[in-house]
């Protein structure tokens, strides 16, 4: 649990002009500390009780299937949400079954969104010891894909049955344990190989490559680039990803082994979500101070100028297409103020 409190001498090496005390108390609720959409949530706690505008409690490590329901039902006011949550969520599906289509149509209409990021890029890794060979090797072996419930082992299991055709316990025994023990599982040998949402660098692989040579596997390029792999990438929360293969692009002593020297991968989209009841001026100003503080932000971590802060093309940010959530007003007026351009398929 973090409470962000800033005192006057840092708030005066900001150089943001300040009130004496903050406006609002809030809560927010996002992933582990490491991963870059807690550094953005972080990061915007921070300018804000600079800035007078609020002090924000965040509870990091969260499940954030949990996260999406808590903001749609005001029990929490800010949230990390990779986008396929709030689409389960209107049709009442996956892990919101027990909510029911009309229920949860009715929660995921009370959701906006501030801003948007990339949360991760889903991969296959082993370490070089395990003589590993990529996903053409899964089948009888065990796989380290997640937490217990949520859209990480959703996300994790289709992508395996995308390249192989298998499901979980019908061609290899998935092994599911909470973030928190997430390097521990991988260094202690429980799985053969690991499907698991990744930074560019990945702080939590370069945790467990200090115990030995780790090896990233590219997603198969026939499959990535056929129909079924194509329609993937545009699956609600997602983005098909491709970039050049440079020398420890996951951390040090992690490797890429890919056909043609470019990674390919799917990406999961997010962004930080609030209810939509949130005071207008309120998520005006939140959003104002992030947008101000990008470059603050994108310095808090070697993953976060790869994270995708700051764009609003709906080619990458997951808006708009099957996602029912549009941007709160307030952060509309904040974005177009700043001088950006939002598709009008993502406005209220």
């Amino acid at each position: 649990m973090y409470k962000i409190k800033v005192l006057a001498g840092a708030v005066a090496a900001l150089g943001i002009a300040t009130s004496v005390h903050a406006q609002a108390n809030l809560t927010g609720e996002t992933t582990s500390p490491a991963q870059p959409a807690a550094q953005a949530m972080l990061g915007l706690a921070e300018l804000a009780a600079a800035a007078g505008i609020a002090d924000i409690q965040i509870a990091t490590g969260q499940t954030l299937t949990n996260s999406v329901q808590n903001a749609a039902e005001g029990k929490t006011d800010i949230a990390a949400a990779p986008f396929v949550l709030p689409f389960l969520l209107s049709k009442g599906a996956g892990p919101y079954a027990s909510v029911g289509a009309e229920r949860g149509a009715e929660l995921a209409s009370n959701l906006a969104v501030l801003y948007t990021y990339r949360l991760s890029v889903f991969a296959l890794s082993a370490y070089s010891s395990k003589n590993f060979s990529g996903w053409n090797a899964i089948e009888g072996t065990t796989i380290y894909n997640g937490p217990p419930r949520g859209a990480a082992l959703n996300k994790a299991r289709a992508m395996v049955r995308l390249a192989t055709g298998m499901d979980e316990g019908k061609g290899y025994t998935g092994v599911q344990v909470n973030w928190g023990q997430a390097v521990a599982t991988i260094t202690d040998g429980t799985a053969d190989a690991h499907v698991l949402p990744m930074g560019v660098p990945d702080p939590r692989l370069s945790q467990a490559a200090a115990s030995g040579a780790i090896v990233v596997f590219s997603y198969p390029k026939e499959v990535f680039e056929s129909d079924p792999g194509t329609k993937y990438g545009k699956a609600p929360g997602g983005a098909a990803v491709t970039m050049p293969v440079t020398d420890e692009m996951f951390g040090p002593n992690i490797s890429v082994e890919s056909e043609d020297g470019v990674f390919r991968g799917y990406a999961d989209i997010g962004g930080d979500i609030v209810n939509l009841s949130m005071d207008e001026e309120l998520a005006y100003e939140l959003t104002k101070v992030f947008v101000e503080g990008l470059p603050k932000i994108m310095a808090r971590t070697p993953g976060m100028p790869n994270a995708w802060l700051g764009e609003t093309d709906i080619g990458i940010t997951g808006m708009c297409g099957p996602n029912p959530m549009k941007y709160h007003p307030g952060a509309v007026r904040a974005w177009e103020e700043a001088g950006y351009s939002l598709p009008d398929c993502a406005k209220p």
